[in-house]
Order: structure tokens, then C-alpha cells, then sequence
């Protein structure tokens, strides 16, 4: 099993470097941006159609009243999708730029969007039609989006502009410099609109769903969401971010599924398509990424050994909303060969469960987009509309996945307990060996000192890692999903309030960083996104901001030690 692990450990690099693909990077970020989006109209679609459930249906009217803002929102997710990503993406080309010769991240998001309904929206007598502006427009969308980007990279660079003199203001000289590569976008996508239409007999995005259905049935199977889910969990094994490479390249079907899905439910038919963001937030990373939700109870109620104890007392709340790197970096269960079947078997038989279920005992698939840190189980529930066989699969589910990993733990629980016996062991020999060579012998009273529970500590101006600083200092956690950073923060801001350090703290996702980067004075990296250092420090060093990335034992560690994450904050300020 090391064997397997070291192999898949010699090409991390090369995985890294995929998961930092800009194209693949602007998907994701593009999809983050677009995130209260689909929380929000999520919302009315709940109020609309789960009492249905219950035998409860709205009045016409009404329903129409309450689902109008999913329409006007959800229901444009492809064309708001098309500009956000083209910003991402505008972003990553800027870095490579010059500082003086910049590409417009407002004027492409502009021109993604036309660009998009020039392809996704079929002409009608009084306007256009509206079916492919939603999920189902999504791969539409990102086509826009990288054309856009790469013809306007093509222009800025090579100064293919309308040039204004140098008398002219800067904000009327960026309008006319945008002229040129924006009709260039929207020439070069109306010419490949006109010429698919003229080939097929339909527009460019209904072309493209159409060539996608094979890809679309074979996720769907057993192999594909095998291969999917798996390789997810086997990234992370190793230590890198693996939705970071895997959710850009499903995101479109997944969101195109949950469509589909919910006009089948409202349709009194059976929603069947099983990739959703549902199915990998909550069944396939239940307690996340691992399906660990399970297992810092294990750790808590079933371990002999204090550490492990320790560590399932620690991680056991984070975990049941999604924030599994407590247990992860604190265990370990990454690159712990231990876990190494376990961590990857998990996700895959959830979701085969979740297809049986699905497919054989005709159970609805996901309908609802719920925040990925709603527990899982009440994720499952919630999201295919209260079903009692949802509740016997999440129920299920808890128990597949004790049975999983107990026999690891229980290895792994052992192993732990020796250590710890081992350790004891050699403490008290090295005590007898101390007592028996000291002649000195002590009175009450030095007894008594030695005994005296310290006092609580002062806190000076050396209590917590040296002199106090002078001036407010603002920092940024930066992780996956802004789960695990906020850990970080909180504990930061505790330390920086009991210590009366000018300090304050944030959390955020990175990826959605970029417009509020320059309002911080250092940008903590969490282990997920370490492998991102190397591109962020062009942005810091633009800007004057310190960047420190960190491993996962180490960020845990930080996470619960408030006094210890101050220090490692102030000596970065000390460089």
C-alpha cells in the first residue's frame, strides 16, 4: 500500500500544475462568483415545490409569484456564469501583463455575455428565446467566456487598439482602446453561430448538449461515478485539492442535472439524473472529502488512545458541516496508508448506494441546491425532497461507512495506543533513574512549589511572540471553500482581542479573493490551496502584501492554539 501511495505521490507535481490551469481555475472562480446566485433562488424553489410533498400544492398564481426570482436568476445562471468566468480568467491573463498594458476584466465580462446570447439564445419574433440561458448554457458559457478572453489577450498585447492622445482622460481612452477586440469577439462568435446554424439547423448550444448526451449518460453509470468520485478522494489522499481539478470538468453536467431533475419533480415524474452538486456534497463527501463524517466519532467514543481521543473531540463538530480538515491533517488520514482504502472506498459505495436507490427503488435524485455545509445527512433529506427512503439512505449511509472504516481505525487505534504505552513506558524508567541518582532531599515546602499550580500568565508585551505591534494589521485565511480558513480567523481575532493586538482577521475561498486582496496586509494560504503560492505571490508582490502558505499539520495545529497562531502571524510581520 506505501508502494501505491509513493507512486501516486511522484506525480502530485504534475496534478498541481493541472489544478492550477487557468482555464480549469476560471470555471471554478467563475462558479464561486456565481454561488448567492444559486443559493438564493434555491430558496424559492423550496418554498414553491416541497409541499408538493406533504399533498399540499400552491395555487397557480401564486407558484408563479413565488418561483419568478429562481426564473430571473437560475434561470439566466449560463449568461451570468459566461461573465464571471471571462473575469476570472481575464484576471489570470493579467498577471502576465504589463502593469501599464492591462486587459479589461469588465469590458470582457461585457462582451462574454453578448457573446454568449449571440450563441445560446434563438432569435423569436419580438426577442430571443430563453431556453439555453440556464444550466443548460453552461458549457455555452465557458466557450464564450475563453474565446472572449484570448481574443482581447491577442489584441492588448499586440496593442491591436484604437489609440487616443495622451490629452484624453483615462477612463474615455479605455473605452475606445475596448472597441476594437470587443467587435472582433462578437464578429468571430456571430460568424460561428451563422455557420453551425447553416450546417445543422440549430444554434450553437443546442449543438453542444446534443454532442455532450453520450458524455452526459456514461458519468451517469456506475464506472463513471466510480472513476468521478474516486479519483476526487485519491487526490486529496495525496495531498492535493482534488475538486479543484474534478469539479471544473463535471460543474456543467452536474448543474444541467439538477435542471433536469427538478422539471421532472415538478413534472410528477421520476428525477433520475444522479450527478448534481447534491450528490458529491452530500453523499459522495459526506463529512467531506473521504465521506468522513463518521469518523472523528469514531475517534471520540470508540479509540483507547488519548491522542486519537484528543483529535476526534477536536474535529468532530467541523466535520458533521463539511470541514473534514481537522481529521485529515490532525490524524492523519492523508498519505496515511492506513486509511488509504478506506478514504477512497467510501465515496465510491455511497454512491453506488445512492444510484441503487435511485435507479431500482425509483428514490428521487437531488432537486434543491442546499450550501455545501449543510450536514450530510440532512443534506440528503432536504435536497430530494423528504422522501422516507431518503432518510433510510442517509441513515445507512452512516452505518455503510462505520463499517468501512472501523477496521482501519481500529488499526490504526492500536498502533497509536502502543506508542503511547511505549512513551509511558519510558517516561517512568527515566523517572526511577532520576529519583534514584538525585540524593537531595526535599523539603515541604519545595514540594509544595513544585506542586503549586501556576499562576495565570500576564500578558505583557512579550506574552505573545514578542513585542506588541504598533499599527493595525489586517489578515486573509485563504482556503478551498471558505470552511477550514474561517478556523483559522476566528481563532487569530480570539488571540488578537485577549492579547490587545492590533489584528484583525477574514476567511475567505480562494479564487474570490482577487477584488479584496489589497485591503489585507498578509495572505495566510491553507494547505488545500498551497500549491496556488506560486501564482498568488505575483499578485502580493504587485502589491506589497507578505504571503506565507502552510502544511496541514502545522494549519491544524494553528487552528487550535489562538496564543500559537498570533506568534506565527506576528513573525511573519518580523520578515
Amino acid at each position: 500500500m506505501t508502494g501505491v501511495i509513493k507512486q501516486i505521490e511522484k506525480m502530485k507535481p504534475f496534478f498541481e500544475k493541472v489544478s492550477r490551469n487557468i482555464y480549469l481555475r476560471a470555471v471554478r472562480d467563475g462558479f464561486i462568483a456565481a454561488m448567492p446566485v444559486v443559493l438564493f433562488s434555491s430558496l424559492f424553489v423550496l418554498v414553491a415545490f416541497v409541499p408538493n410533498i406533504f399533498g399540499f400544492k400552491w395555487p397557480k398564481e401564486i407558484e408563479d409569484a413565488i418561483i419568478k426570482p429562481y426564473n430571473y436568476s437560475m434561470g439566466i445562471l449560463g449568461l451570468l456564469v459566461a461573465g464571471t468566468t471571462a473575469k476570472a480568467l481575464t484576471d489570470s491573463f493579467n498577471r502576465n501583463l504589463e502593469s501599464t498594458n492591462q486587459i479589461n476584466n469588465v469590458s470582457t465580462m461585457l462582451a462574454s455575455i453578448v457573446g454568449f446570447l449571440v450563441l445560446a439564445a434563438d432569435p423569436l419574433k419580438d426577442g430571443f428565446a430563453k431556453g439555453y440561458l440556464g444550466s443548460t448554457g453552461l458549457i455555452t458559457g465557458f466557450f464564450a467566456a475563453f474565446i472572449t478572453v484570448g481574443i482581447y489577450n491577442f489584441c492588448i498585447k499586440r496593442n491591436i487598439t484604437i489609440k487616443m492622445p495622451s490629452e484624453v482622460p483615462p477612463n474615455l481612452s479605455q473605452t475606445f482602446k475596448d472597441v476594437i477586440p470587443f467587435s472582433a469577439v462578437i464578429i468571430f462568435l456571430y460568424i460561428i453561430d451563422i455557420i453551425v446554424r447553416r450546417v445543422s439547423g440549430h444554434g450553437f448550444a443546442q449543438n453542444v448538449i446534443e454532442i455532450f448526451k453520450p458524455l452526459f449518460s456514461a458519468a451517469n453509470g456506475y464506472v463513471g461515478i466510480t472513476i468521478i468520485y474516486g479519483v476526487i478522494a485519491m487526490f486529496w489522499f495525496v495531498g492535493i485539492h482534488g475538486p479543484s481539478i474534478v469539479e471544473p470538468a463535471i460543474s456543467a453536467v452536474a448543474f444541467i442535472n439538477l435542471d433536469a431533475n427538478l422539471k421532472l419533480f415538478q413534472a410528477g415524474q421520476h428525477a433520475n439524473h444522479i450527478i448534481t452538486p447534491g450528490t458529491q456534497m452530500f453523499v459522495a463527501t459526506m463529512g467531506g472529502t473521504g465521506a468522513t463524517l463518521v469518523v472523528p466519532f469514531m475517534f471520540m467514543w470508540l479509540a483507547k488512545s488519548k491522542q486519537n481521543k484528543a483529535i476526534g473531540r477536536a474535529s468532530c463538530i467541523p466535520t458533521a458541516f463539511g470541514v473534514n480538515e481537522p481529521i485529515l491533517f490532525g490524524a492523519p488520514i492523508v498519505l496515511n496508508p492506513v486509511f488509504f482504502i478506506p478514504f477512497i472506498l467510501a465515496p465510491i459505495v455511497n454512491v453506488w448506494l445512492f444510484k441503487i436507490f435511485v435507479d431500482i427503488l425509483n428514490m428521487n435524485s437531488f432537486s434543491y441546491f442546499l450550501p455545501w455545509t449543510t450536514p450530510g445527512p440532512i443534506g440528503i433529506v432536504l435536497g430530494t425532497g423528504f422522501s422516507f427512503l431518503a432518510i433510510i439512505l442517509a441513515l445507512l449511509l452512516i452505518v455503510v461507512d462505520t463499517a468501512i472504516y472501523y477496521p482501519f481505525f481500529k488499526v490504526y487505534d492500536e498502533e497509536i495506543l502502543d506508542k503511547e504505552k511505549l512513551a509511558a513506558t519510558e517516561e517512568n524508567e527515566n523517572s526511577k533513574k532520576e529519583f534514584m541518582t538525585n540524593d537531595k532531599v526535599e523539603t515541604r515546602e519545595e514540594i509544595k512549589v513544585a506542586l503549586k499550580t501556576p499562576e495565570k500568565e500576564t500578558k505583557t508585551e512579550e506574552s505573545a511572540g514578542g513585542p506588541k505591534i504598533k499599527e493595525q494589521k489586517n489578515v486573509l485565511v485563504l482556503c478551498a471553500g471558505g470552511g477550514t480558513s474561517g478556523l483559522l480567523a476566528n481563532a487569530l481575532k480570539k488571540a488578537a482581542k485577549e492579547y490587545n493586538e492590533p489584528i484583525d482577521a477574514a476567511a475567505g475561498a480562494y479564487g474570490a479573493h482577487y477584488d479584496m486582496m489589497k485591503d489585507y496586509d498578509l495572505i495566510v494560504l491553507a494547505p488545500q490551496v498551497a500549491s496556488n503560492y506560486e501564482d498568488i505571490k505575483k499578485d502580493t508582490d504587485k502589491l506589497g502584501i507578505k504571503l506565507v502558505k502552510t502544511q496541514g499539520a502545522e494549519y491544524i495545529k494553528l487552528t487550535r492554539d489562538p496564543k500559537g497562531s498570533l506568534e506565527f502571524v506576528k513573525k511573519q510581520f518580523e520578515n
